[in-house]
């Protein structure tokens, strides 16, 4: 496997995960009060907006060229932190 290949492969394992824990949360917030299960509902909401776009990205990434990779791995890169923050920020929803 070369370096691209590799790099797909744990962002889409990653991806996974991070799709399994919005579920996880889903579940929890339905034990919470009506208010704080709408600003989780929200957030996760978000979450998983982003993270349909950065599979969209690992498969365009999959496409392109070994040249061209980097290119887009650094996209990607941007993406996945805001998309980690925003898992952040819902996951302390559940701590307000």
């Amino acid at each position: 496997m070369n370096k691209k290949d590799l790099y797909l492969q744990k962002m889409k394992a990653q991806l996974d995960e991070l799709q399994a824990d919005v579920e996880k949360m889903k579940a929890q917030a339905s034990y919470a009060s009506a208010d704080t299960k709408l600003k989780i509902i929200k957030h996760l909401n978000e979450v998983q907006d982003k993270i349909k776009t950065n599979k969209k990205k690992v498969a365009k990434l999959a496409k392109t060229s070994d040249d061209a990779w980097d290119t887009i791995k650094e996209g990607l890169e941007t993406s996945w932190d805001s998309m980690k923050k925003a898992v952040n920020q819902a996951a302390s929803k559940f701590k307000d």
